[in-house]
């Protein structure tokens, strides 16, 4: 069939602001005004959609006349482009100028280094962006939101990926689902949607089928869903109208791509620290120039030097270190199946010292199957199953693990079948986490006479028992129906504990009949109920979740299980797992509970039970105000406040929409193993990070200080441009290969928690260390080698050179571990490889061939032993300062 586009805008819409098709957002406002003022089935006939959807070819021909159903989807950047990006950097741009002013200067070969370092720095960052983007690209594709579609030919709805979706196409929307475009309800029952992601308004929002008046806002109109909202409870089927930049949200977006994304705590934190390098550099310059100046007045000179002096303080590698760090760090983690969907939530992992969690799926197995049905006492009951299961198969809202083991449970030969067969259903009233309860109607035949309309209700125990007033008798008892007094109630509550004490699930289950003229039903016929009995589940604890806990505590971070389960449940699941008894805090305690009240009693406590959502939400929000790094893990509509609330939010490859969107971290597995691999390798791709940012703060420090003193009492230059920028370029590239750095096991234990504030204390207590032997080498090159004098300038440039680049290198190996490097923590191969090469690099350049290029000059044998007596005292001294560090302040 050929699809003849008819845009709602220009076949329905009398323009009245001039706007033109392909507006923004004019025909988005108009296309969603116009089906919002109209009947279903006019939309859906303007559409050309039937009631099994559209077909394959109307499906290809929108999808290439609209594009994906992406929001933001650009162009590919040209290459020149993503090159110019991994150029763009203040130390970039700093070093661009310092080269101008290189060359203005005459100073060809100052020029030519400093470029090869811009042009290192760029190059290498394009790279690893370049593999972080595509591995970013295939992480993402593990987790992509899918949408729920009716198509033709097949006449039953089915999951495809949201990106592939059409104007015209029909979905099904309910309670946890992301709404995947801007679409126009067809029917709707008891639907509240969450838009507080296009108004800002908290509270849900109830939509209606019925058309709209004329002149309302497209955001006001009842009848309309949006993409990038979400549903809170009940049930619907729309047909989409605008998709992917032609959407609401798309337009949105389209008005901000530009804008700029502010960074997280630690992206923010490393910014500070690259702007205190930064200003440091433009401080200490001009100060080197004039002392320079002034002790031998030669301006030319000292300013070239000055130049030099801010390029050596100059962190050009941080932008390409932090990029590959990261990178490499969420290439690693996808390995152990945790996808970062955002890179810099990756030092918030590594933080994390509380992990709030479900015990459902992740102290379980979540393989719940059913395991007990009785009545009212706890005497087995077939019509119990039968009731629950007609609930199960007839509810269209959010079904769960407990809908699917009745299900299961039935087709395995449970219930009343052939009843089921002959059954219908008339409504229902799908559940939410305030009622915590579900109910259908459903028509049942009777013999010969008219059908039996019933209302089969089945949720919590106690949110069910306050819309009860009856009770099923047991057989022994004389069976029929009794009031629910308080002896019967008392009596009906002992029988769910003692199912909870078994270690199951319970759900109650009642029912209320109505007359056969009812047609509808609502959330105001929930009463009068008689409980027939309960429905309980067993959900195994995981064999894993005991080790996995253990090795959760010996890393520093505390489990704490917030669940809406019942207290006696999660008493027994997590006695199971090894978790201490305890004390639980209820969701009714909570609400009595000031902010502070609570911030104190959630520290104290590591069970809570019967919690909604808000109160999961609250008691992040309380432990974070206690100064912990809060994670937390959840998979369903009910954890989305929660997610959105903690430090970082971790959902489930299988969680619903809401959850996966709100979450930092997808794990590809539920399980606490996954958690706990994907948190060593959070905090060794911080502590990588903070090893560079360490020593490049204190070894640019050391060396200013250094540059300070010889420039104001030595008669020449300790060492000309030239060979300051090559030896500041070697030393970048010995550090490259930090990334791919081990990590000491005991800086893994605890959390690793970003204080930019004391990197200038590590600074300040480091960086003169490297002083006291550059000084040592001047003492050494001046009086024992008798380079006292400009005419054997060069001998005393080409000691300081080699002695200062290899106690340069070797402030890699001693700072990167608080132990004794070598002997006690090794390097990996890789860098122990790159900081060789560059050891050799170094004390073959003065020797080679190319020494007189770099006006270096080969130097005497004796000096090496003096060099190896140097970095010894180097190293006995770095390590003295470190072990007083570290008694004082700790490494971290």
């Amino acid at each position: 069939m050929h699809f003849r586009r008819k845009p709602l805008l220009d076949v329905l819409v009398s323009r009245t602001d001039g706007s033109q098709p392909g507006d923004r957002p004019g025909i988005v406002t108009a296309d969603l005004a116009w089906a919002a003022c109209h009947r279903p089935d006019e939309v859906l006939a303007v559409l050309e959609s039937g009631p099994q959807g559209l077909d394959a070819a109307q499906v290809r021909a929108r999808q290439d006349r609209d594009g994906p159903n992406d929001i933001g989807h650009e162009a590919p950047v040209p290459i020149w482009m993503r090159l110019w990006h991994g150029y763009l950097n203040p130390f970039n741009l700093l070093l661009t100028v310092l080269a101008l002013l290189s060359w203005l200067g005459m100073d060809l070969e100052a020029t030519l280094v400093i470029g090869t370092m811009v042009a290192l720095s760029t190059l290498v960052r394009f790279v690893q962006e370049e593999r972080s983007h595509r591995s970013a690209g295939a992480l993402q594709a593990l987790v992509s939101t899918t949408a729920t579609v009716m198509r033709e030919p097949v006449t039953r709805w089915q999951e495809i990926a949201q990106r592939d979706l059409v104007a015209g196409d029909r979905i099904a929307l309910a309670a946890g689902d992301m709404v995947p475009a801007d679409a126009r309800l067809l029917d709707a029952r008891d639907l509240f949607l969450s838009e507080s992601a296009l108004t800002g308004e908290a509270l849900p929002v109830e939509k209606f089928v019925a058309p709209g008046p004329a002149g309302t806002p497209a955001l006001a109109q009842r009848n309309l869903v949006f993409m990038g909202t979400n549903v809170v409870s009940g049930t619907a089927t729309a047909v989409v109208v605008c998709t992917g930049e032609r959407s609401w949200f798309g337009a949105l977006a389209a008005s901000t791509l530009d804008t700029e994304v502010q960074p997280g705590t630690f992206l923010a934190g490393v910014n500070s620290v690259s702007w205190m390098l930064i200003r440091f550099a433009m401080t200490m310059a001009p100060l080197v120039f004039l002392i320079s100046g002034l002790t031998r007045h030669d301006w030319l000179e000292a300013f070239l030097f000055s130049l030099s002096v801010a390029v050596g303080l100059t962190p050009e590698m941080l932008p390409m270190i932090v990029t590959s760090t990261l990178a490499r760090g969420a290439v690693r983690l996808a390995r152990r199946k945790v996808v970062v969907k955002r890179l810099d939530a990756i030092q918030n992992f590594g933080a994390m010292d509380v992990l709030c969690t479900d015990k459902t799926g992740t102290l379980t197995q979540d393989r719940i199957a059913l395991s007990r049905h009785t009545d009212a006492f706890g005497t087995p009951s077939e019509a119990v199953l039968s009731l629950a299961a007609l609930n199960s198969r007839f509810q269209t809202g959010l079904k769960n693990l407990l809908d699917r083991a009745v299900l299961e449970h039935v087709d395995l030969g449970g219930g009343d079948q052939q009843g089921a067969e002959l059954a219908r259903k008339i409504d229902e009233i799908p559940f939410d986490f305030q009622r915590r309860r579900m109910s259908v109607l459903v028509a049942q035949p009777g013999d010969g006479l008219p059908d039996r309309h019933e209302l089969i209700c089945k949720g919590a125990v106690e949110e069910v028992l306050t819309v009860c007033d009856r009770v099923r008798m047991s057989v022994h008892d004389g069976g029929g129906e009794r009031r629910l007094d308080a002896e019967l109630l008392a009596r009906t509550l002992a029988c769910a504990g003692a199912l909870n004490r078994e270690g199951l699930r319970v759900v109650a289950v009642a029912v209320r009949t109505l007359p056969p003229s009812r047609l509808d039903c609502t959330v105001a016929d929930e009463a009068g109920l008689t409980l027939v009995g309960y429905i309980g589940f067993l959900d195994p604890p995981r064999d894993s979740a005991a080790p996995a806990l253990r090795r959760l505590a010996g890393h520093g971070i505390q489990v704490k299980v917030l669940t809406g389960d019942n207290a006696l449940v999660t008493e027994g699941v997590c006695r199971q797992v090894g978790l201490p008894p305890g004390p639980i805090l209820l969701g009714t305690d909570i609400e009595a509970m000031s902010d502070a009240e609570l911030q104190a009693e959630a520290a104290r406590h590591h069970l809570f039970a019967k919690l909604d959502p808000m109160h999961k939400q609250r008691i992040v929000r309380a432990l974070r105000a206690g100064g912990h790094v809060v994670g937390f893990l959840g998979d369903g509509i009910n954890d989305a406040p929660a997610l959105r609330a903690a430090d970082i939010g971790i959902s489930v490859d299988s969680a619903v929409d809401i959850a996966r969107e709100a979450a930092d971290i997808i794990l590809l597995e539920k399980s606490l193993l996954v958690l706990d691999d994907g948190v060593i390798e959070g905090r060794t791709t911080f502590c990588n990070m903070l090893k560079y940012i360490r020593m490049t703060t204190s070894s640019s420090f050391g060396n200013v200080l250094s540059v300070l003193l010889a420039s104001a009492f030595l008669p020449f230059l300790p060492m000309l441009p030239l060979q300051l920028l090559v030896q500041n370029l070697m030393y970048d590239i010995s550090q490259t290969a930090l990334p791919f750095d081990r990590v000491d096991d005991d800086l893994l234990e605890r959390p690793l928690a970003w204080n930019p504030s004391g990197i200038g204390r590590f600074m300040l207590c480091f960086g003169p260390v490297s002083s006291v032997f550059d000084l040592a080498t001047f003492a050494l090159m001046w009086w024992v080698f008798g380079a006292d004098d400009p005419t054997r300038q060069s001998l005393f440039q080409s000691g300081w050179f080699v002695a200062g680049l290899l106690t340069q290198t070797l402030v890699v190996h001693l700072l990167r571990t608080p132990r004794i490097p070598f002997v006690q923590s090794r390097a990996s191969a890789t860098l122990l490889a790159m900081t060789a090469a560059i050891v050799v690099a170094g004390v073959w350049l003065p020797m080679g061939p190319l020494a007189s290029h770099f006006r270096l000059q080969a130097l005497p044998a004796a000096y090496f032993g003096w060099l190896g007596l140097i970095l010894l005292g180097y190293g006995m001294l770095a390590t003295l300062v470190k072990r007083i560090y570290i008694r004082r302040f700790g490494w971290q």
